[in-house]
């Protein structure tokens, strides 16, 4: 057996079999293939004729006219036992860029607060996408790409700032607020040599402009014009808890926080709809009541199972049945700096002190006590994602209530004493997906079922978001 042959049979499992497009290489290089990294995808060829077989160089995605298996992805019925790959497979995460990002959904920008005054701008993305969210000269807020209309380029690298026309340094051409193309250097050519085509048009040539809806001071953008309304979007059982936050008030902005956290973007959303967790993982929240099982709470989906909030009201006593065995329960644990507790009552919260709301595809709406902030998910792969915090409180918030909101903040955030945890947990749980493909979640809490509850031993959110993940993906 030739010493080619015998390394493809190591890595075949002790046994031939051709090679087909689409099969992965483990390791290795065998003499006239190329550098073989693990990831990479065999092209074409067969054990029997190596010289056919060349090596896609771009890690982890699949051969030229290899197809993904859908079948393969997702074999178990129902949405309660979540597949590895789906966390790790890079053709399942370019179809979520294609059909949930780039397709019918609403996706977070920012708030109108963000933009002061006309030529006021943010920089934020869609997915992998560049959009700049932008405020005209007639206070209108519009979302356009971040991509020239001439060779494509990302002309936009500040993150915020103020411009009387927005221009692409490489060949200057000049856009209003509006997207529109204003100019083109060269258009009519010099001294009668050159220019554009005798048909070109201005008009034709504008930026990618998205459909925007605004409402109570929250921007969310489309790039499919044919989304619904965001209201039915949205649906009333979530709007309701949406409205309850962002209810027409003026608004203040009080920064920001960014971390990318090494982990599929969707965990992050599963966070936001897993209330099991955080009277386990968080010792924060088990040791002062902030959330914990015996918590009077609601769980509420709209009719789609996308969206969902997670409403709590903070306990006044420890229920010894949820401490019991908990191991981030510390009975001893004292604060020697008593204000980060210092919570005050706001008469718009009614009873709960909790609200999460969680936006489908990419925002999560918190309301943590005094705490005010949205988070934004940006994906930057399968594998990670960007996640921005911008914390903002209200116009007529007194200076005293201003402070609380601010030292709030530091249980949230990418060093929070609380959020921190979190990052450290999707992290791990990534490595966890990616070292087994065949590995399955197991969300079964209060059943396997969709359902709103009165309580939070259950996982019914997760279940229905992948219920409809599984709608919109086909899978």
């Amino acid at each position: 057996m030739s010493e080619r042959r015998a390394y493809y049979d190591r890595i075949r499992g002790l046994r031939y079999e051709p090679l087909e497009p689409g099969d992965l290489l483990m390791t290795g290089t065998p003499e006239g293939v190329g550098a073989v990294e693990r990831g990479d995808v065999v092209m074409r060829g067969s054990i029997a004729r190596l010289d056919e077989i060349t090596v896609n160089v771009a890690r982890g995605s699949r051969a030229e006219g290899a197809r993904m298996d859908d079948a393969k992805i997702w074999e178990h019925a129902g949405s309660s036992r979540v597949p590895a790959r789906v966390y790790t497979d890079p053709d399942v995460y370019q179809r979520e860029l294609d059909r949930i990002f780039y397709g019918r959904h609403w996706s977070y920008v920012g708030l109108e607060i963000e933009l002061a005054g006309p030529g006021s701008f943010k920089r934020t993305q869609i997915g992998e996408r560049s959009v700049i969210m932008i405020r005209n000269r007639d206070g209108e807020i519009n979302v356009l790409e971040n991509r020239c209309a001439h060779r494509g380029m990302r002309f936009c690298q500040e993150k915020t700032g103020t411009v009387k026309t927005l221009v692409c340094p490489y060949h200057q051409w000049t856009y209003n607020h509006d997207g529109e193309l204003l100019g083109v250097p060269f258009k009519n050519g010099v001294k009668g040599q050159g220019g554009m085509p005798a048909g070109f048009a201005l008009s034709d040539r504008g930026l990618t402009k998205l459909r925007v809806a605004r409402r109570n001071g929250v921007v969310f953008a489309t790039f499919d014009a044919s989304t619904e309304p965001f209201e039915a979007y949205v649906g009333p059982d979530v709007l309701r808890y949406f409205d309850r936050t962002f209810d027409g008030r003026e608004l203040v902005l009080h920064g920001y926080s960014r971390q990318r956290i090494p982990g599929n973007w969707k965990l992050m959303m599963e966070n936001i709809k897993d209330p099991y967790h955080p009277g386990l993982l968080h010792t924060w929240f088990v040791n002062y009541g902030l959330w914990r099982a015996d918590n009077e709470s609601e769980l509420v989906m709209d009719a789609r199972g996308r969206h969902a909030c997670m409403i709590s009201r903070r306990s006044e006593t420890i229920d010894g049945e949820v401490t019991k065995g908990v191991t981030s329960f510390r009975a001893n644990m004292k604060l020697h700096d008593t204000s980060l507790l210092d919570i005050v009552h706001e008469p718009w919260w009614g009873a709960p002190t909790v609200c999460m709301t969680t936006i489908f595809p990419s925002v999560i709406l918190q309301q943590q006590v005094n705490s005010l902030s949205t988070r934004q998910i940006i994906p930057v792969g399968p594998d990670k994602f960007d996640f921005v915090w911008t914390h903002f409180g209200f116009a007529d918030d007194p200076p005293e209530m201003q402070a609380r909101r601010l030292r709030q903040a530091n249980l949230f955030g990418p060093a929070g004493l609380v959020s921190a945890d979190d990052g450290e947990v999707i992290e791990m749980s990534q490595q966890g997906f990616t070292q087994d493909p065949e590995f399955s979640t197991l969300c079964e809490l209060g059943g396997a079922g969709v359902e709103n509850t009165d309580h939070m031993v259950t996982e019914t959110l997760i279940r229905g978001m992948y219920r409809y993940w599984r709608e919109v993906m086909g899978l």
